[in-house]
């Protein structure tokens, strides 16, 4: 990310209804393992996650992150197993994990095969991969460019992505269904304009009662995706892969 996007970020992802309603999904997704379970997030950012994680009891929890800013953040807060790394070249010995947490962190790296292949050697046998990232193509926008992300992905792309690499697909959906629609209309209308103005942030600090109905939106779609539901379209995908 550009470096006054990575600021705004950190100051955002502590209450900014996207981020708060994807904490909601990892937590949903999460339930039924066992407390003890040894979890890495790949990507930790300021340790917003792994905090809501440790508060829920789970207690073997590390991240890493490539932004020493971030881990320094991380750090301030308390957190201890966070590290500055590489997602594609960890240092964690094979077969260390029980779940590996990816999130919006995929497209961000060039050679996508070499992260995904790194993720399964530090799995344990039988270990999940739980995976977001951006979808369809069509809605890329200077969001995408600001972030300095290098693809969206079809649910095809990321399936075969997994499988290339060893993993077994045990689930797959589309997330944010709900608000697909008005950001497509703002993608298309933004790519009609061909405007060469403006930075391409799209995060911006909503009224409390913006960000909370946006929150509560998301939280709703997301009590059905953890009742089984999976979701026909969305502006991200999310997938639990198995090493195999």
């Amino acid at each position: 990310m550009e470096e006054s996007y990575t600021s705004k970020y950190h100051k955002l992802e502590e209450d900014y209804w996207w981020f708060l309603a994807r904490r909601n999904i990892i937590y949903k997704l999460l339930k039924g393992y066992h407390k003890n379970t040894e979890i890495l997030e790949v990507g930790c950012s300021g340790g917003v996650l792994i905090r809501l994680l440790k508060r829920k009891g789970f207690s073997r929890i590390h991240g890493i992150d490539i932004d020493e800013k971030a881990i320094e953040i991380c750090r301030q807060k308390g957190l201890t197993d966070v590290y500055v790394a590489d997602a594609k070249n960890t240092d964690f010995k094979d077969r260390q994990f029980d779940i590996i947490i990816a999130s919006d962190i995929l497209e961000h790296i060039e050679d996508e095969d070499k992260a995904i292949f790194e993720w399964y050697r530090i799995l344990k046998p039988e270990g999940k991969l739980i995976i977001f990232v951006p979808a369809f193509k069509f809605l890329w926008s200077k969001h995408d460019e600001v972030n300095r992300h290098y693809r969206r992905y079809s649910k095809s792309e990321l399936i075969g992505a997994l499988e290339k690499n060893g993993f077994n697909l045990k689930r797959i959906s589309y997330w944010n269904f709900s608000l697909f629609l008005p950001v497509t209309l703002v993608r298309l209308y933004q790519r009609l304009l061909s405007s060469k103005r403006g930075s391409g942030y799209q995060l911006h600090k909503a009224n409390r009662f913006m960000n909370k109905t946006l929150e509560c939106i998301l939280r709703l779609e997301n009590s059905f995706l953890s009742g089984g539901i999976n979701l026909p379209l969305g502006v991200s995908i999310f997938a639990i892969a198995r090493k195999v």
